[in-house]
């Protein structure tokens, strides 16, 4: 029996340790060190959220950049890829049908080359970065939607170079561009 209390003791001390007391202490540091990330990295316009920096949203109309495909329809709460492999033939008509898509709803050449991130949905779903090029693509479209005239257009693709974020630590992954960013950004051109 006293090594039954004794154990119940330990399991009470380290539940309230880690289960409480760490969990709080972190969020504690987290939201005074880094308060906008700790919160979901949430963007508000007129008191009100329209999104986060984290996860991608859909952008379907021609006054947009359009965001990568998902394969859970940017919903976070089932976030995942399609799994489908290089193989499969699910896979190539699903890639097929967007090349055909962007290439369409942007005007291009059928001989364009489509960035992979506009073909190919991310891992998570929610992947919120298109490349630069894939950006640069879809400036006729947005220009010509909003009505720009070549003024306005070349600050749209100054945004863009703006907007560009580098590699993390100038060797991981590419050069990118928050597609939500760059669209808030966008509706400021005037």
């Amino acid at each position: 029996m006293k090594a039954l209390w004794i154990s119940l003791k330990i399991f009470l001390f380290f539940t309230i340790l880690t289960g409480i007391l760490y969990p709080l202490m972190v969020t504690g540091i987290a939201q005074v060190v880094f308060p906008l990330k700790a919160n979901g990295s949430l963007i508000t316009r007129n008191e009100k959220v329209i999104g986060s920096e984290l996860i991608g949203q859909r952008f379907d109309s021609a006054i947009y950049f359009s965001s990568r495909p998902s394969a859970v329809s940017y919903n976070p709460l089932p976030s995942g890829g399609s799994n489908l492999g290089l193989t499969s033939t699910k896979l190539k008509n699903l890639v097929d049908e967007r090349k055909s898509q962007f290439l369409e709803f942007n005007r291009l050449d059928s001989h364009t080359a489509v960035p992979s991130e506009m073909l190919f949905a991310s891992a998570s779903g929610l992947d919120p970065h298109i490349s630069p090029e894939a950006a640069l693509l879809q400036v006729n479209r947005v220009a010509k939607a909003r009505g720009f005239d070549v003024s306005k257009k070349q600050q749209l693709i100054r945004k863009i170079s703006e907007l560009t974020q580098k590699p993390q630590f100038f060797c991981l992954g590419e050069s990118r561009i928050n597609v939500l960013l760059l669209n808030l950004k966008t509706d400021e051109i005037k």
